[in-house]
């Protein structure tokens, strides 16, 4: 196994588990009454607070609904799509 093909691997499931959170964080704003700092929810807070929090100066919410975390699920998925899809930088340099 070549160093394209493991960092191909890690991206794959860095990028992954980025976007299972940030989904995990969509679901968990339609409940607010959860305190975020307390585990388990904490785990999912903990890597994604530091990617929302500048993106919320940017974008304020639409109708009181924050869209940061769906944004970030199209910004994850964009990348991973462009660098491991069928069509990938990293696929195509495996081949």
């Amino acid at each position: 196994m070549n160093i394209v093909a493991i960092a191909s691997l890690l991206l794959g499931l860095g990028l992954g588990l980025m976007i299972l959170l940030f989904i995990f964080r969509i679901i968990l704003t339609w409940y607010p009454q959860i305190d975020l700092a307390r585990f388990p929810f904490s785990w999912v807070a903990w890597p994604t607070e530091p990617l929302l929090a500048p993106t919320r100066k940017l974008v304020p919410p639409i109708g009181g609904v924050d869209i940061t975390p769906v944004l970030w699920v199209g910004i994850f998925s964009l990348l991973r799509e462009l660098l491991l899809g069928q069509q990938g930088l990293l696929t195509l340099a495996l081949k």
